[in-house]
């Protein structure tokens, strides 16, 4: 099967994880991830008024910063936040951005 390439853990730059965070579609996303749950890429973006091929983009682009982590499972690719690397790198920062987007209803 083939894996797509995720950053390790001591690779997790602060500046990409802060450049993935500032679109208001990868913080919304991350904010749906927030409760620990992994969502299929394909239902995970409905609700946004987004096209396929831009939620793609994003989807890579937090993969690629180390944000989330995606699987894939047959035809299907399962989209999950990396917060233990993320609390490892940086203690306490996804808590607080995805409590103060909660706050401004980002």
């Amino acid at each position: 099967m083939r894996q797509l390439p995720h950053p390790a853990t001591e690779d997790i730059q602060l500046t990409e994880v802060l450049r993935a965070l500032a679109d208001p579609v990868r913080l919304e996303l991350v904010r749906k991830l927030g409760d620990g749950i992994e969502l299929a890429c394909s239902t995970a973006g409905d609700d946004l008024d987004v096209h396929k091929s831009t939620l793609s983009h994003h989807y890579r682009t937090l993969r690629e910063s180390g944000v989330t982590h995606t699987r894939i499972d047959g035809r299907q690719r399962l989209l999950s936040l990396r917060r233990d690397d993320l609390d490892a790198r940086f203690p306490g920062l996804l808590d607080s951005i995805i409590t103060a987007a909660d706050r401004v209803g980002v």
